[in-house]
């Protein structure tokens, strides 16, 4: 059985604003709370000064309060700066601020394109999908960092396609997702593609784009089941001989990647 943790009772009558999250905190166990569980997204909204003075106004935790400045006038790391709110409420175990330690030692080891990926990630978790998608487009836009991996780029660019995707933006989600397969080669982000065209596109001109590229056909079953009705209506000019060769090749790719 775990020990019990006894709550502090106050509650703020103005809650601090957490603005990127659009977040109201009213105690010190939901401060807490949020730092624990959103690690990758600590900035400048949580270390300034505004908050060691609503921890003193509000919360009367004035020893706390003025523990926070004075680790802001030494310039205090992210790290110090989280860990001395968590020691402080007495909420945690010290093995669950070892824990959350190491995390941000790891966090502080990380390059600077890898920690805004990982930031932008939270926000997708978070539902926060047009703050993330200004992150992982400061990531494409921003200086490249030639040491990662050179997959890493794609998989930004992936998850740029999926944060569009979220917001109903498939034609954006689709560039993206292309670029993503460019580098990266991965079917499922070709699948991803190909969806996002399916929802971006008027069904002749989707069916066309697979057309043109046999590859393309064993990845989407929509095409698998109306191409056969709708290719004579993309273009009615179309030779008879370039349609059967559609459809053969159509059948021989199918056949190889075992999907009939």
């Amino acid at each position: 059985m775990g020990s019990l943790i006894l709550c502090h009772k106050k509650r703020a009558r103005q809650p601090y604003v957490i603005s990127r999250v659009h977040m109201k905190i009213y105690t010190i166990e939901e401060l807490c709370y949020y730092i624990c569980n959103n690690l990758y997204l600590i900035d400048y909204t949580i270390i300034n000064q505004q908050l060691c003075d609503w921890i003193g106004r509000e919360l009367d935790m004035e020893e706390l309060s003025e523990h926070l400045r004075e680790e802001l006038r030494k310039n205090c790391s992210m790290e110090q700066f989280i860990l001395t709110i968590l020691r402080e409420s007495t909420i945690y175990a010290q093995s669950d601020i070892n824990r959350i330690q190491n995390i941000l030692e790891r966090l502080q080891n990380q390059k600077d394109v890898e920690r805004k990926k990982h930031k932008a990630d939270s926000l997708m978790q978070s539902k926060e999908y047009e703050s993330a998608v200004l992150v992982y487009q400061s990531i494409i836009h921003g200086e490249r960092d030639d040491s990662v991996d050179k997959t890493f780029y794609g998989k930004v660019y992936a998850c740029l396609g999926a944060a569009y995707g979220r917001l109903f933006l498939y034609e954006e989600a689709a560039r993206m997702y292309e670029q993503a397969y460019a580098i990266c080669e991965d079917a499922d982000m070709l699948k991803a593609y190909l969806y996002c065209c399916s929802r971006a596109l008027p069904e002749q001109k989707y069916v066309k784009m697979l057309s043109g590229n046999p590859a393309y056909l064993t990845m989407d079953p929509v095409v698998r089941e109306s191409v056969q009705t709708v290719r004579r209506e993309i273009d009615p000019d179309l030779p008879e001989e370039k349609l059967e060769q559609w459809e053969k090749e159509y059948r021989r790719i199918d056949k190889t990647a075992g999907i009939c």
